[in-house]
């Protein structure tokens, strides 16, 4: 690509032999084969230092930059929990900030206040624990602020929803539910 940019930038000039095979078109061909090596590298440091369009090493080092590393698997996910991350700073204690912080980093939960520096924290549309609920804890814990008391509220199914749905125990043996994806059988949110 660059070596015949730099042909026709020197041809005008009529002071180098550009023909195939001499040493001119030899050094040409050198340095258009480095300059397109260099230009490759540039695109990908362009492109890694901003958090919009970073794909892997600029997330990894944005990353490390935090306690926690965010729950966020792909590209567009990590970057908008960096983004939420970077956005958290004295004036965030309000539960749409905090909420707003909590989705950023990929979690799937939601902040409730409940009163008295209390906070629920809830997991809508996830029946039991969450998957790498661990990691889930330690980075909602790291984000919220230490003066509040967190309680972690997870959703199973309630005696009054089974008499809602009708269930009995003969639909539940023919369901074939053991006792854990029983108490899972939570029916959809509103």
């Amino acid at each position: 690509m660059y070596e015949q940019y730099l042909r026709d930038l020197l041809a005008p000039l009529g002071i180098y032999d550009l023909k195939d095979g001499t040493i001119n078109s030899v050094e040409l061909y050198a340095l258009g084969a480095a300059l397109d090596t260099v230009s490759g590298r540039m695109e990908t440091v362009e492109r890694e230092a901003l958090t919009a369009t970073a794909e892997n090493e600029g997330l990894s080092r944005r990353e490390a930059l935090f306690a926690r590393r965010p729950a966020a698997v792909t590209p567009e996910e990590r970057r908008a929990a960096i983004a939420a991350l970077l956005q958290i700073n004295g004036d965030s204690l309000t539960p749409e900030e905090i909420n707003r912080t909590i989705r950023g980093c990929g979690i799937r939960a939601k902040a409730l206040e409940m009163g008295g520096g209390n906070l629920r924290v809830i997991f809508p549309e996830v029946a039991g624990v969450p998957a790498e609920f661990e990691q889930i804890r330690k980075i909602i814990l790291d984000i919220l602020p230490c003066h509040l008391a967190v309680e972690f509220y997870f959703r199973y199914l309630t005696w009054e929803e089974c008499e809602q749905a009708g269930f009995t125990w003969a639909a539940v043996e023919a369901a074939e539910h053991t006792w854990e994806s029983f108490q899972l059988a939570v029916p959809p949110e509103d």
